[in-house]
């Protein structure tokens, strides 16, 4: 199964995952994505972003047109949203449209109490 992981972490946190992988000089077991904050995270991955990404998990490349009518959405909203997730490395561009190469989004999170 080809799974995306989402994660919340510091940049600190990040750079470090990097360097340990640089060293060992072995590959993550899946790709990784990072936000620095919930709140990025959910203006990348906004709900209507996330219905778009499950509509293509396992469909292969499709047109942005047939990402609308998946999702039964204008087509210029899909289109924006689309681009953006293609800015943030979750669909890729190909040559016949866009694809999202994963079966499997997995997120995962602390939450965290505020200092008073």
């Amino acid at each position: 199964m080809n799974t995306l992981t989402v994660r919340i972490e510091s940049l600190e946190s990040t750079a470090a995952a990097v360097a340990r992988a640089m060293q060992s000089g072995k590959a993550e077991p899946s790709a990784g994505l990072s936000f620095t904050s919930y709140e990025t995270l959910h203006r990348v991955l906004a709900p209507k972003r996330l219905e778009i990404v499950r509509a293509m998990a396992g469909k292969g490349v499709l047109t942005h047109r047939a990402v609308a009518r998946l999702v039964r959405r204008d087509f210029k909203a899909v289109h924006t949203d689309l681009t953006a997730l293609i800015q943030a490395g979750i669909v890729e561009r190909v040559e016949d449209g866009v694809v999202f190469p994963y079966d499997t989004i997995h997120v995962e999170f602390d939450i965290h109490a505020h200092a008073a």
